[in-house]
């Protein structure tokens, strides 16, 4: 089976899934990897859904700052 016929069997799949309502789809919250503007350390934030901007604080040095 070629990559093409594995896509399309896939797909197949997922479209009878959806038909018989057995697969549910959730919109949640998102994962937001940020980088401090002062210290460049990495933080993981979560946001809410349908949030632009998220308020916090850097897990390193504390620098109070917005993702963009």
């Amino acid at each position: 089976m070629s990559k093409q016929e594995m896509r399309e069997e896939a797909d197949r799949l997922i479209r009878e899934a959806m038909a018989r309502k057995t697969v549910v789809v959730k919109q949640g919250n998102t994962r937001i990897e940020a980088v401090c503007g002062k210290c460049g350390a990495p933080n993981r934030l979560q946001a809410e859904k349908g949030a632009r901007r998220v308020k916090f604080a850097c897990k390193e040095c504390g620098h109070k700052q917005e993702t963009l």
